[in-house]
């Protein structure tokens, strides 16, 4: 009786958390690995090299292949978890030892508690009696070196759970426990842009004014020939789209122009009208506070409410040329931003610490040729969430279109980019009435 109900719960959590179950729940692997230790744990690492896959199933009924995978310096005993029939070795519940091939020294365990190659937690030796624990998150660690009180050889039979227990609320759980069903409301939406792209246009400096109308930005000029949008004017339109059920119009256009906050300085304001140095920030910030205020309350509006200021992690991967090296990861810089490397693992943690929200992201960079100068010359809309199977994803809009988001993030090298939070709402209703 005992297992139906632990088949009954087990369905009822795959129903709503899509194929991976909450981490409370993964299947526990250590009378397994205790029984692998004197062979695929601890042999010599040529006699654990050349054995063949091993096939087992746990009382759970989750199947694991255990085999071996050679790297140069290191290599890997895997214990692989099935997924959809195959074992790549990042499915739940998966976990890899990691020991040098000259020595057999252990370097590290990793453990995934999500299907996702890019997130995980990992244990090092520290001493003979301690290991450290990190976890990762697309190459950011949200948690780095924290000391647990066992050594490297008794996490390998460890259950996982119990080293959990031991960090405490030192283990992020939550980002490894989102549920899809918060983002329903953003993949909805995400539907309803992608339905429209198709009647839409790019055209340089064109956004919809209050009046349905398109015009230039800068001018407001109507727009003749092939109406469009470009990125400042389709972030409006995404905007407005939220907004309508609501105000029933769209934005006017010249408050949009207008200084937003304290930003720049004396030196910069000699600059600003020649080159139009804080549009994009000010743009952005506007359609920010004004969607704050309408769909939350009027306090909502104000920077530190809109504006993405802080990252829960400090250091990060980085690879060149098959090197990895841990640097430090750049904290918010004031009407700045963060470093263009970090977005992935940014993103991913605010949809799991603030679900239900897109982020309208604004780059900048240092002008050619000016005494640093920077110039604010690109609008995103960046929609981070969970599919309905629990798969991470980011969607990109951008000037009157779809585009990748891992194009997106390689695309700004070394640059910065400011996040501003809109909240999503199902009622997302474009203004279309004008499309050609």
């Amino acid at each position: 009786m005992r297992g139906f109900f632990y088949f009954i719960l087990i369905s009822l959590f795959s129903s709503l958390y899509g194929l991976d179950l909450p981490t409370r729940y993964i299947a526990d692997d250590s009378s397994l690995r205790r029984a692998l230790l004197d062979t695929w744990f601890t042999e010599a690492p040529e006699r654990v090299l050349s054995r063949p896959y091993s096939y087992y199933r746990l009382p759970s009924g989750d199947r694991i292949q255990v085999r071996a995978e050679a790297g140069r310096d290191e290599f890997m005993t895997i214990l692989a978890r099935e997924l959809n029939g195959d074992y790549p070795g990042w499915a739940q519940g998966s976990w890899i030892l990691t020991r040098r091939r000259d020595t057999g020294e252990v370097s590290r365990i990793r453990v995934f508690l999500r299907s996702d190659p890019q997130a995980y937690v990992q244990f090092r030796p520290l001493d003979k009696d301690r290991s450290a624990m990190d976890v990762v998150l697309y190459d950011a660690y949200v948690v780095r070196s924290l000391p647990l009180p066992y050594s490297i050889e008794r996490l390998m039979v460890l259950p996982v759970e119990e080293a959990f227990s031991v960090a405490g609320n030192k283990f992020p759980r939550r980002y490894f426990d989102p549920n899809p069903a918060a983002y329903r409301d953003m993949r909805t939406m995400i539907n309803k842009v992608q339905q429209a792209l198709p009647l839409l246009n790019y055209r340089d400096d064109g956004a919809i004014d209050e009046n349905g109308r398109y015009v230039f930005i800068e001018t407001l000029e109507p727009q003749s020939g092939e109406l469009g949008l470009n990125c400042s004017g389709f972030a409006k339109w995404v905007i407005d789209g939220i907004l309508r059920p609501y105000t029933g119009t769209t934005l006017s256009i010249p408050p949009l122009k207008t200084a937003f906050g304290e930003r720049g300085s004396s030196f910069t304001k000699a600059y600003e009208a020649i080159y139009d140095l804080f549009f994009g920030l000010d743009w952005g910030r506007h359609l920010a506070s004004i969607a704050g205020t309408v769909l939350r309350t009027p306090d909502s509006g104000n920077i530190e409410e809109i504006e993405v200021h802080t990252a829960p992690f400090a250091s990060r991967i980085e690879r060149t040329r098959g090197e990895i090296t841990i640097r430090s990861y750049p904290e918010y810089q004031l009407d700045i931003g963060f470093q263009s490397e970090g977005i992935h693992a940014l993103l991913y943690t605010l949809a799991i610490d603030e679900p239900g929200n897109l982020y309208i992201a604004t780059i900048s960079r240092e002008m050619a040729n000016t005494q640093r100068l920077r110039q604010y010359f690109h609008l995103a809309i960046l929609l981070p969430h969970f599919t309905e199977t629990g798969e991470f994803q980011v969607t990109v809009f951008e000037s009157a279109a779809e585009t990748s988001f891992a194009d997106f993030k390689t695309r700004y090298p070394g640059l910065f980019i400011n996040l501003l939070r809109v909240p999503v709402e199902a009622r997302f209703e474009p203004f279309q009435d004008n499309l050609p």
